[in-house]
């Protein structure tokens, strides 16, 4: 039997690996998540998460240009305001962190795409996506306002990809429609379609401020233990005009970003999140693991998987060893 794999596999040099491998990672994939915080010439290490800071907008434009040498395509903005209020009210203010982080970034590399998260929970002294009423329930129509507000003043200063993570319904229909009426019609919409409310998100929470102050998300993300609640969540963002849609976490969802991928064939982003990566970390710096190769074994599931874009903290390190070789 002449079969190139019985009795071989073993004997296989790099380069037939290479030549064989059916899945396969590239830089061009990786989108460059980054903290953006008031003030000049900060560099704020977040301490449950090593390896990532918390960037004032003249140093985040350095850190972006280390990213296109690099070859990334795009990075992920998230605002750290300078005062927190109950409606959020920085983020959609003209001079808020992110705003003023997309001008500069453009400025300086008009070629790299910067994607905005869109979302309240960064902004606002509760800690929740969406506006509370007096009985602190989230008011989900009350709450899209000024999502498409914060959209509009995301793309007025330079955003190129709009990316609403907040999980209220109708949220990209009605972001849509607004960025068509301020004329934005080619801006593109990356919505968190199925966002679940999982226990990963602890160091985001920490490197942003944003725990909830009282209750938690589970009204309005999804139960870690929902399948096909994913696949109607990601349907009704396709049908309100979403242009890619996004798995979040990506490691524990690996069968939702297969589903997803089978689903439909529009570019399906997953984010490897906060608490994926520290984990990774913690056990390197125990010395548990090979840091590169485990990196390397997660994002490539992802990949495999179906993810077209991996959102990563990892991103820079990744792109780095690739250029190494």
């Amino acid at each position: 039997m002449n079969n190139f794999y019985r009795g071989r596999r073993l004997r296989q040099s790099p380069a037939i690996r290479r030549l064989v491998r059916e899945t396969r990672l590239s830089v061009d994939s990786f989108v460059y998540p980054l903290f953006v915080v008031p003030g000049t010439g900060i560099k704020e290490a977040i301490l449950s998460m090593p390896g990532q800071y918390r960037w004032s907008v003249d140093c985040v434009v350095d850190e972006c240009r280390r990213a296109a040498d690099l070859g990334i395509p795009a990075v992920l903005l998230f605002g750290i305001p300078e005062v927190k209020d109950a409606v959020g009210s920085e983020a959609s203010s003209p001079d808020g962190t992110v705003q003023r982080a997309c001008a500069a970034i453009k400025k300086a590399l008009p070629e790299l795409c910067i994607i905005t998260d869109v979302c309240l929970c960064e902004y606002t002294d509760h800690g929740h996506c969406g506006l509370p009423d007096e009985n602190q329930y989230i008011q989900n129509d009350a709450t899209l306002e000024r999502l498409a507000q914060t959209a509009i003043s995301h793309v007025r200063a330079g955003a190129d990809i709009i990316a609403p993570s907040d999980m209220m319904d109708g949220r990209v229909q009605y972001i849509r429609q607004a960025l068509d009426g301020a004329g934005y019609i080619d801006t593109p919409i990356m919505s968190y379609s199925a966002k679940y409310a999982s226990a990963f998100y602890g160091p985001f929470r920490d490197a942003a401020g944003s725990t909830p102050q009282f209750g938690d998300r589970r009204t309005y993300q999804m139960d870690p233990a929902n399948r096909r609640e994913a696949l109607r969540e990601v349907l009704a963002d396709i049908s309100e005009g979403a242009d890619i849609v996004m798995v979040k976490p990506a490691l524990p969802y690996l069968d939702i970003i297969r589903d997803v991928r089978e689903s439909c064939n529009l570019p399906i982003a997953a984010y490897q999140v906060s608490g994926e990566y520290s984990m990774i970390k913690a056990a390197a710096e125990k010395g548990w693991i090979d840091e590169p190769r485990a990196v390397i074994e997660t994002l490539t599931s992802i990949k495999r998987a179906g993810a077209d874009i991996i959102i990563s903290y990892y991103a820079l390190d990744v792109a780095g060893w690739m250029g190494e070789g």
